[in-house]
């Protein structure tokens, strides 16, 4: 048992800042921001529209009520003004301006708060917490997310033994469209598997995100690393049960961004990393002619057709001719499509239901905020693939030594990245609910703590005795 002197000289002993009640309270509001974010089809197939809006705005209030006094008295260490993500602020700024000019004026309102309370909640988090402890938050809100699908997928198959409606509504005699159900008791007889988010290409992009995670804490030599292996199984099992090609060209990409950055940092020299960049871009493009060549084959082994699931005729057509009707400042912000509101209600319908984003982030950006949005938008993402790169390839250095080993966490933003530029060809996620998040909170994290262990928050977490003894000549 531990001892210390009772000595009126002498302070009692202080809890580490990391395992002190606020701290753990932190920690946890910021696993819960991120469930209920990456998550938020699951929230608003349990509770519905009204029930996901209250758990938004009391998100929104929580955030305000832990940011704002965390602000104003710089703790834990004063907030990085000039470091912020200033192209996605641009970006959430032209989203509130265009209330002026909209066609769904409604929508824009309703869409641009969840945007901003998103966007608000990411800069706590990554204000707040170090790099570690956003790794730590993300597993522990992944781990809920497979957990929890499993669970459900488990409940359907074997307790109701028939699909589940959101919102568990009855379900029809007749049956009903596949695309309606929250689980559609697949996960027995081997189709697709959707998980509590609903929906099987979220699932698998999710289950993505926890593999790199997962395998980053492995890296890190992290506790409970067994159990990492275990989850890291378990996300991939369930990624292969989701099926979804987008996820599987995405872990492709990642991987090769994964070997690449592996290669570059075996590389001492500035002549092998230029031998190790014109290597890998010349087998990139190779394998993206290939790729442009040989799609329909390949899309029709994957299941998919050539114009991926009818995104070409069906959704882009009609998203490029309503982008054409004002090009400059777009129609005005709204990320989702509000399927209520008459401008977009039986506008787009693919299985009877109306379809809530154009399937790719960079039409979706064109159609809302023209070119002016599409400009901040490439400019967030670019800002943000640059930095993370040199973020994972260059080694750590803020003195003199230029020997000091790599972190496995600094591979965590490139891979995320890559991941959502990917994704961002096929779906709109990136430029809403999640992918924002991660959007800004990676941005803002890598400009105000460039290098593990140094810097803003990083700093913050050294003891009294740490500071003093800095101090000594």
């Amino acid at each position: 048992m531990a001892q210390y002197t009772k000595h009126p000289v002498v302070s009692p002993p202080v809890a580490p800042e990391r395992e002190s009640t606020g701290r753990l309270l932190l920690r946890g509001y910021a696993t819960l921001a991120l469930f209920v974010v990456f998550a938020h089809t699951a929230v608003y197939n349990l509770a519905g529209p009204v029930g996901a809006g209250i758990v938004l705005l009391v998100l929104l209030l929580v955030t305000c009520a832990i940011g704002i006094p965390m602000v104003a008295r710089s703790r834990p260490q004063p907030f990085a003004w000039r470091r912020l993500p200033w192209a996605a602020l641009g970006y959430v700024a032209l989203a509130l301006l265009s209330i002026a000019w909209s066609q769904w004026r409604s929508p824009t309102i309703i869409t641009w708060v969840l945007l901003a309370a998103i966007t608000v909640a990411a800069l706590l988090i990554a204000h707040a917490l170090s790099w570690q402890e956003i790794i730590r938050s993300l597993s522990a809100a992944f781990k809920w997310i497979i957990g929890l699908s499993l669970a459900l997928e488990l409940l359907v198959a074997v307790a109701l033994r028939h699909p589940l409606l959101p919102n568990f509504l009855p379900v029809p005699e007749e049956g009903a469209d596949p695309h309606w159900y929250w689980v559609r008791d697949n996960l027995i007889d081997g189709g697709r598997i959707q998980g509590i988010v609903g929906n099987s290409n979220v699932l698998a992009i999710i289950c993505l995100f926890a593999i790199i995670t997962f395998g980053v804490r492995i890296a890190l030599r992290a506790r409970w690393r067994v159990t990492h292996a275990l989850w890291t199984v378990l996300a991939a099992y369930l990624m292969f049960r989701a099926a979804s090609a987008t996820a599987y060209l995405c872990a492709l990409a990642a991987g090769v961004v994964l070997l690449v950055a592996l290669l570059i940092r075996r590389a001492h020299t500035p002549t092998g990393r230029t031998r190790v960049y014109a290597t890998c871009g010349g087998i990139v493009a190779i394998a993206v002619a290939a790729l442009v060549i040989f799609r329909e084959p390949l899309f029709t082994a994957l299941g998919r057709g050539a114009d991926l699931t009818g995104r070409t005729d069906l959704i882009w057509a009609k998203v490029l001719e309503r982008a054409g009707d004002h090009p400059i400042l777009g129609n005005g912000f709204s990320s989702p499509w509000v399927p209520t509101d008459p401008a977009f209600d039986g506008w787009i319908v693919d299985h009877g239901i109306t379809v809530f984003h154009a399937h790719n982030m960079w039409l979706d950006v064109l159609m809302q905020l023209g070119v002016v949005g599409l400009v901040l938008m490439a400019a967030a993402y670019l800002g943000l693939l640059w930095r993370s790169w040199f973020f994972a390839a260059d080694r750590p250095r803020w003195d003199l030594r230029a020997d000091r080993p790599y972190s496995p966490a600094t591979l965590l933003p490139v891979l995320f990245t890559v991941v959502l530029l990917v994704q961002g060809l096929a779906e709109s996620t990136p430029i809403m609910l999640w992918g924002w998040m991660l959007l800004v909170l990676f941005s803002f994290k890598i400009k105000a703590v460039p290098l593990i262990g140094v810097g803003l928050s990083e700093q913050a977490r050294v003891t009294e005795r740490g500071r003093e003894a800095r101090r000594i000549p």
